[in-house]
């Protein structure tokens, strides 16, 4: 059905016949290593961090981070005084263009039910307690806007190259489900 789908396209002239080649090459080459640029970026410049809460895929392309589709992404900053937390209630919307394929959890049920119903008892299954002062906000993707979370800066990385704070910055710290923390680093 697929096959048949891709070649009426192409028949038809609504698509080239290396259009959907080109569009699978372009979200496989999408990690959580684009997004963790954002951020450590944001840490190191004050200006680019105004820029990306102000308007996050405007800021995302002057990183040559380019979108391939509409959405809107709006990038939501963890304090001392409140912990973002994404979910997508209803299927699994996620900000591909900088983290690329969301994991399995995030698509769960499960996942997608509790982290708006208790979200305090989701995140400390991360291992991420967050104290009872610090308000937690649970942000519901759409279709049409993605969020990504702008974790905190650790402590005891003030000194660190913009590098080296990317290679701290994982997907799930920019999911908002675990901080970012000196011994981070890559993902399973």
């Amino acid at each position: 059905m697929e096959t048949a789908f891709r070649e009426l396209l192409v028949d038809k002239k609504l698509i080239g016949p290396g259009e959907i080649r080109r569009q699978i090459e372009v979200l496989d080459s999408r990690t959580p290593a684009l997004g963790a640029k954002v951020v450590a970026r944001a840490w190191v410049d004050p200006s680019f961090r105004a820029r990306l809460l102000a308007n996050g895929r405007i800021a995302c392309e002057e990183l040559g981070i380019s979108f391939y589709d509409d959405t809107e992404l709006i990038v939501l900053e963890n304090t001392e005084k409140v912990h973002n937390l994404i979910v997508c209630t209803l299927c699994s919307c996620y900000p591909r263009a900088v983290l690329g394929l969301p994991p399995d959890w995030y698509k769960a049920k499960p996942y997608r039910a509790r982290a708006v119903k208790e979200p305090r008892a989701v995140l400390a299954e991360f291992g991420t307690v967050i104290p009872d002062d610090v308000e937690i906000r649970v942000s519901d993707s759409t279709a049409v806007v993605r969020y990504l979370v702008l974790p905190q800066r650790p402590a005891g990385a003030e000194d660190y190259t913009e590098e080296q704070l990317a290679a701290l910055v994982t997907r799930d710290a920019m999911i908002g489900v675990i901080p970012v923390t000196l011994n981070a680093g890559s993902q399973p």
